[in-house]
């Protein structure tokens, strides 16, 4: 008879989305029991759609899914970004970011969700030491000086996890994080994003556009095929209308936010939307339990930094608990614990700062700070040592980089 406190696993993971899958595949080769807890049943459709949601990659988040044997089982569905072209609507103000400024290939990459997802749920059903349990929710958390148990509700009925640690990687809305009461700060953006796919008639040449518009930043991303995934941030009282808007007026609108830099626009895709706030946990670890990706932090999609953000959370946390497994160290030990949440830290406040910035800056339509801003996106064009500091941000390259982000193995 298996005694009351033993552990069944060494890691449990609660929420097998991009940020748990990514955790649980790159923690793989240390051979720790892992177990993966998801909600929604998995769907890994095999045929593309022009639909196709899309994550945006920094160079340091493609070194990540390349060093965990990813990358290359989603390569089809990629799209290099080599340009960055930021703009402010009807002003002067403009930069230009090309990788090959940087000499490297890529500033970053446009992957297909569901090529990012299948390669990633291949890596979890093939690896010996993952478990995975799904659909299946979580309905009690407790944790003591020894482990935590999770436990969980599936088609095989109520079962109890035990593990020395418990990873909340279950989203904005996490379960774990308010079973084990960790505080958060909120800040709502009065913002919904649109997203959508289109096709311009110009050849989009890999670059993307971010541009900062009266209503809020608009951007396009470029995907294969000349696709465009488009993010419309757009004021929470104009969102009925702008949805409500005929295919047609939908892209003239589009057109004309971008300026006609691609052209015509064609081909609009189905239109979805979802509402924006910074959210920043006031403590990303407590006990035996840690919270990372969009459980620790939501961020603004500007600039694309949301899953970048957590895919570094990911590598950090499992280079801190491969090197502690090597050493027969606990890996759910509060200490370990409370030392990644402080080195994340700095990451987490730096990137929601930058974001939080962006839109503060480029939603004031004072004179003043408009021509100050103007200045500053000239002055950023201007100054190579400007220019390459901007693109190591974009890219993921600054800072505290973990051994995966280099392209090494744990």
């Amino acid at each position: 008879m298996q005694a009351a406190n033993a552990f069944t696993h060494d890691v449990v993971i609660v929420g097998g989305g991009l940020a748990g899958a990514s955790l649980a595949v790159a923690l793989a080769p240390t051979g720790l029991r892992i177990a993966v807890v998801e909600a929604m049943p998995w769907q890994v459709d095999s045929h593309p759609s022009y639909d196709d949601r899309t994550v945006a990659l920094a160079l340091g988040s493609q070194r990540i899914l390349a060093a965990m044997g990813v990358w290359p089982h989603m390569a089809s569905g990629v799209c290099p970004i080599e340009a960055i072209h930021v703009s402010d609507a009807g002003h002067v103000g403009a930069a230009h970011l090309a990788a090959v400024q940087m000499q490297v290939e890529a500033l970053g990459f446009v992957a297909e969700v569901r090529a990012l997802g299948a390669a990633l749920y291949a890596a979890l059903t093939t690896a010996p030491n993952i478990q995975l349990y799904c659909p299946a929710a979580l309905t009690a958390l407790t944790q003591d000086s020894d482990g935590v148990t999770a436990t969980i509700r599936d088609a095989l009925g109520t079962q109890s996890l035990r593990a020395p640690l418990l990873v909340g990687a279950d989203g904005g809305r996490s379960q774990v994080r308010a079973f084990i009461g960790v505080e958060t700060q909120n800040k709502p953006y009065s913002q919904v994003a649109i997203v959508s796919t289109v096709t311009p008639t110009s050849p989009h040449r890999n670059i993307a556009y971010e541009r900062f518009t009266a209503d809020g930043p608009l951007a396009f991303l470029p995907m294969t095929d000349n696709r465009c995934a488009v993010v419309w941030s757009t004021p929470s009282a104009q969102v009925e209308a702008r949805l409500a808007l005929a295919d047609a007026d939908f892209l003239a609108q589009l057109e004309h936010g971008l300026g006609g830099r691609l052209g015509a626009l064609t081909r609009l895709g189905r239109r979805a939307h979802y509402p924006l706030a910074r959210l920043q946990v006031q403590d990303a670890a407590r006990g035996r339990t840690v919270l990372v990706g969009n459980a620790a932090h939501t961020v603004h999609p500007v600039a694309g930094q949301g899953f970048n953000l957590g895919l570094r959370d990911v590598a950090v946390l499992a280079e801190m608990l491969a090197d502690a497994a090597r050493a027969g160290a606990d890996v759910g030990a509060p200490e370990l614990l409370a030392r990644y949440a402080a080195r994340r830290r700095r990451d987490h406040v730096a990137v929601g700062a930058f974001t939080d910035g962006l839109i503060r800056l480029f939603s004031n339509r004072s004179g003043a700070l408009v021509f100050a801003r103007n200045i500053g996106l000239l002055a950023v064009e201007a100054s190579p040592w400007a220019k390459r500091a901007l693109m190591r941000r974009t890219m993921g390259l600054s800072g505290d980089l973990p051994r995966l982000a280099r392209g090494m193995g744990l």
